[in-house]
């Protein structure tokens, strides 16, 4: 069992779990609370997204690939946390900056605004990308263990093919083979 540990502010904790190679494609997730409490338990599961309110402590994250001592899995894992409460400090810092704002035809709160949505849309875009390239890996892998599966059975039916083949040569030959004795 794997086990990582994470400081949290109070916020929304939104963690994504993907497995992306091993045998079955499947694993034990467990989130636990600074408490000890189970947040979340996925048991035998090849992905989950899921989001939780949080408080200020220690989460704790656990994979369990126990079930399956013989094969190794590979794990992606991403780990959001929204509403840290540190933007509305970053927009009085902007504000003591600004003078002469009657003069603009935009208000400050306006600007800070648009760039928080463009700043909000940029960073679920690149969510979406790095969720995009976890679920190619892992289609991916899937191909090529396909790509190795039909090759291994490519090649047996080729070597069946090879000896029916012989066999029928064989029999062929021996039905038009002249058994009699010539004497000459």
């Amino acid at each position: 069992m794997d086990v990582a540990t994470s400081v949290v502010k109070a916020a929304q904790l939104c963690n994504t779990v993907y497995v992306l190679d091993g045998a079955g494609l499947d694993v034990d997730f467990h989130l636990l609370s600074p408490k000890g409490e189970t947040l979340v338990f996925d048991e035998r599961k090849s992905d989950g997204v899921h989001t939780v309110e949080t408080e200020e402590g220690d989460y704790m994250f656990c994979f369990d690939n126990t079930f399956s001592t013989i094969s190794e899995k590979v794990i992606f894992f991403e780990l959001i946390l929204d509403n840290m409460g540190e933007e509305g400090q970053d927009q009085e810092d902007w504000k003591k900056y600004v003078t002469g704002t009657d003069l603009l035809d935009m208000k400050l709160e306006d600007i800070l605004e648009s760039i928080n949505s463009v700043k909000a849309r940029l960073s679920k875009s690149v969510q979406i990308q790095t969720l995009l390239r976890a679920f190619e890996a892992r289609d991916r892998n899937i191909q090529e263990s396909n790509f190795d599966r039909v090759n291994f059975w490519s090649m047996v039916n080729l070597g069946v093919m090879v000896v029916v083949s012989a066999v029928q040569v064989y029999m062929l030959k021996s039905l038009f083979e002249d058994k009699r004795k010539s004497r000459t």
